[in-house]
């Protein structure tokens, strides 16, 4: 039995209940937040025998095996060395930092630690992305060429995410870690990421953030294989998730969030429909199973298995700090307009 504790009990913290919902071999004991209203709201919620408001409770726990960071950005290093610190499993939700420095600061010490590290980035462990991937290892369509990913949705749920000094940047840095993720995985064992160029404004959301609310990325590769990643906050009828992938002998397309397996034309309304949707009225296209469609029961299920086993997950700190080298640059870019050389892990 893997026994868990949450750092933090909003968005995303319901996304990993929801993940871990029919995930057996694991229990979730003990959840954190800032606030004692939402730390009892959580744990009443998914059932959690006891909650706190002081981070440590959690982290120095006997009885807990594996700590899950779901945390805004800038509290991510402090709560990765606490728990390095007291040599205890974790995984982080994405991205791992603010920026390459805070993320190498994080890799350091869980690797000088010894202690077992996850990242927790739901792209690469969608069903249609791993199917995808399993497709281009089986040769199905060759070398890949290029691959265009889009998240894209009107923008943050919470009032942190608008502030870039708490976050580490705007639209690229929330979803085009996802998009990044998926190139990288894409491409895994074929070539490496070499130079990036970005473009990056606000466009839409003047009143509310300082930071780009809509941003595109060219990631060469050095093979000369490219991949475009776009992000938006300024886009109406929820959020908007797919990736193509075009190769030597042909093509695959994922797209979980608009073409459903569920379509319904409505008067009244129709309650949740997806991440962000605007409206629930007229045509939706409701996304079932939105947790696992998105990733968060493959991603848990994989975590929880490779701590009870002793393993390396496919996604660990290591793969995070390289997202955040890779939006490093991609940032200096977008201030500079030149092409900008991806640092070597």
């Amino acid at each position: 039995m893997v026994r868990i504790g949450f750092l933090g009990s909003g968005f995303v913290a319901d996304f990993y209940q929801q993940g871990l919902r029919d995930v057996p071999g694991q229990q979730v004991v003990v959840n954190y937040s800032r606030g004692e209203e939402r730390a009892r709201e959580f744990a009443e919620r998914w059932g959690v025998p006891e909650w706190t408001t002081e981070p440590a409770e959690v982290i120095e726990r006997d009885d807990v095996d594996l700590v899950l960071i779901a945390l805004p950005n800038h509290l991510h290093r402090e709560a990765a060395l606490a728990c390095a610190s007291a040599g205890k499993a974790m995984v982080c939700t994405k991205p791992l930092a603010r920026n390459a420095a805070e993320a190498k600061d994080m890799l350091d010490a869980v690797q000088e630690a010894g202690v077992w590290n996850g990242y927790a980035e739901t792209e690469v462990f969608s069903p249609a992305v791993m199917q995808a991937r399993a497709m281009i290892e089986d040769g199905a369509i060759g070398e890949v060429l290029s691959v265009r990913s889009r998240e894209s949705h009107l923008g943050p749920h919470s009032p942190h995410f608008w502030d870039p000094e708490l976050t580490g940047g705007g639209a690229l840095n929330d979803m085009g870690c996802h998009c990044i993720s998926a190139a990288l995985y894409f491409l895994e064992g074929q070539a490496k990421p070499d130079r990036c160029l970005a473009w990056g404004e606000l466009l839409y959301h003047t009143d509310k953030t300082s930071a780009e609310d809509n941003a595109v990325l060219l990631l060469r590769f050095d093979g000369g294989e490219m991949s475009i990643t776009e992000t938006s906050w300024s886009a109406h009828g929820g959020l908007d998730l797919r990736n193509e992938i075009y190769g030597t002998a042909g093509t695959i397309f994922t797209d979980v969030t608009r073409r459903t397996p569920m379509v319904a034309f409505t008067t009244q309304s129709a309650g949740y429909i997806v991440e962000k949707a605007g409206a629930d009225t007229g045509w939706v296209f409701p996304c079932v199973d939105e947790a696992r469609v998105y990733g968060y029961h493959e991603e848990m299920r994989h975590f929880v298995e490779c701590v009870a086993k002793g393993e390396t997950p496919r996604q660990t700190f290591a793969d995070g700090y390289l997202v955040n080298l890779i939006l490093d640059a991609a940032y200096r870019s977008m201030a500079g307009g030149t092409w900008e050389e991806i640092p070597a892990p």
